[in-house]
C-alpha cells in the first residue's frame, strides 16, 4: 500500500522533501537520511538525473558562502595550514598506491579512490577519470566508495569533535583535511558551528585547487587526455564573493542573506546526494575498494587529528 502511494505521488513527495530541507528544522545529517530513504522507497529520480543538479547547486551554495567569509580569515586559514594541506595530499596518494598494490586492486580504481580521498571526493574523481583514461566501471566504483564514506563522516566527525572538546577552528581544519567531498565537509562543519564552517570551507577549497595540477600530472603519467579535465571555476567565483564582501561592506545585510541562503541550499544538496546513494551502489563498491577507502580515510583522519591537536595551536 505504502509503495503504491509513493509510486503514484513520488514526484510530489520528492518536491515536498526538497522544500522541507530548506526549512531550519532539517539538519545536514537528517537531509542525507531523508535522501537515502527516498532512494530506498523508489521516490527519488535516477542518479544520473540528479548528478547535474547536485553539481550546480553545490557550486552555487559555495559561492554564496563566500559572502560570509572574511578575507583576512580566508588568507590566514589557507596559508597557516598550507603544509598540512600539501602534506596530506601527497601522503594519501603514496599510501593509496601502496595499499592498492597490496590488495591487488585495479590500478586506476585505486588511483581514483586515492585522489578522491586526497583532494575532494567526487570532484577529484570526475577530473581524474579522463586524465587517466578510466572507464565508467572504475569511476563508478570509486564514486560509490567515496559517497558511502562521506555519509558516515557527516555523522561521525561532529560526534568525535564533541567527545574530544575540539575548538571550532580545530574541527574546521580537521574536517577540511579528513572528509572527502566539499558538501560533506561543509555539512559536518556547519553542524559544529559557524566558525568551523568558515574555516572548513576556506581550507577545503584551497585544497580543491590541487585538482588542476594533479589532473595534468596524472594525464602525463597515465598518458590520458588532459584536454577533457574539468576546471572548478566556481572556486574563483567564491574568491570574488569574498573580495566583494570585503571591499564593499555597505551590502552587509545582503551578504548575510546570501550566506544564510547558501547554508540552506547546501542542506538540499546533501538531500540530493543521499537520494543518489542506493543499496545497489553500495553493493557495487565491493570489499577491496572499501578496504582501500577506509584504510586511507582512517590514516589521514587519525594523523591529521594528532597533528592538529598537538602542533596546530
Amino acid at each position: 500500500m505504502l509503495s503504491t502511494i509513493c509510486n503514484k505521488y513520488k514526484n510530489y513527495i520528492f518536491t515536498l522533501l526538497i522544500l522541507l530541507c530548506l526549512s531550519p528544522m532539517i539538519s545536514s545529517p537528517i537531509a542525507l537520511i531523508l535522501g537515502f530513504s527516498a532512494a530506498t522507497l523508489g521516490i527519488a529520480p535516477d542518479g544520473n538525473t540528479l548528478s547535474p543538479w547536485i553539481k550546480k547547486l553545490l557550486a552555487t551554495s559555495i559561492v554564496g558562502l563566500g559572502f560570509g567569509i572574511q578575507l583576512q580569515t580566508a588568507i590566514s586559514a589557507s596559508l597557516n595550514n598550507l603544509p598540512l594541506i600539501v602534506g596530506s595530499i601527497f601522503f594519501t596518494l603514496f599510501l593509496g598506491y601502496w595499499v592498492t598494490r597490496q590488495l591487488k586492486l585495479g590500478t586506476k580504481t585505486g588511483y581514483l579512490i586515492s585522489a578522491g580521498t586526497a583532494i575532494c571526493g567526487g570532484s577529484a574523481i570526475a577530473a581524474m577519470t579522463p586524465a587517466i583514461n578510466a572507464n565508467s566501471d572504475e569511476s563508478g566504483i570509486a564514486l560509490a566508495t567515496i559517497f558511502i564514506l562521506n555519509a558516515v563522516a557527516l555523522f561521525l566527525f561532529p560526534t568525535i569533535g564533541h567527545l574530544l572538546s575540539m575548538s571550532q577552528h580545530d574541527f574546521g581544519v580537521w574536517s577540511a583535511i579528513a572528509i572527502h567531498d566539499t558538501s560533506s565537509v561543509i555539512g559536518a562543519a556547519s553542524a559544529y558551528g559557524n566558525e568551523a564552517l568558515v574555516t572548513a570551507t576556506t581550507i577545503k577549497l584551497a585544497r580543491a585547487l590541487w585538482i588542476i595540477p594533479l589532473a595534468f600530472m596524472s594525464a602525463v603519467i597515465f598518458k590520458g587526455n588532459s584536454r577533457r579535465i574539468p576546471v572548478p571555476y566556481f572556486i574563483f567565483l567564491y574568491c570574488i564573493a569574498i573580495a566583494t564582501a570585503y571591499y564593499f561592506p555597505q551590502g552587509h545585510m545582503i551578504y548575510q542573506f546570501l550566506f544564510d541562503g547558501a547554508k540552506r541550499l547546501l542542506v538540499v544538496c546533501l538531500f540530493l546526494i543521499g537520494a543518489g546513494i542506493t543499496l545497489q551502489k553500495m553493493k557495487q563498491a565491493g570489499l577491496k575498494p572499501l578496504i582501500l577507502g577506509i584504510s586511507l580515510w582512517f590514516a589521514i583522519a587519525s594523523t591529521s587529528l594528532v597533528y592538529i591537536l598537538q602542533f596546530n595551536q
